[in-house]
């Protein structure tokens, strides 16, 4: 899976590797599923990504808009699976 960061200082990041971290949020509601994935963040060095695995709706939302507000650089979730564009989404944070 490619992911394109948004437009971060008037250039974009490609990002085709493998996330540093893993983290899965579909079992959880808002506000843990910010409140996790906010932490799983924190504890990671400067230039690390995690890929976040949550669920269509509020949670593809508010995870990344709150993760753009704290300074994170967030990538547009991506559907886990292309043929069911609501079902679960995969998020790729990269911390600065």
């Amino acid at each position: 899976m490619q992911y394109r960061f948004g437009t971060i200082s008037k250039e974009s990041i490609i990002v085709t590797n493998i996330p540093d971290q893993f983290l899965d949020i579909t079992t959880l509601v808002c506000p843990m599923t910010f409140v996790r994935t906010k932490l799983a963040v924190e504890r990671m060095h400067s230039g690390q990504t995690i890929e976040v695995r949550m669920n269509f709706g509020e949670p593809s939302r508010n995870v990344p808009a709150s993760l753009r507000e704290h300074g994170y650089i967030v990538a547009d979730p991506q559907p886990e699976n292309p043929a069911s564009p609501e079902g679960v989404q995969r998020l790729l944070v990269k911390k600065p």
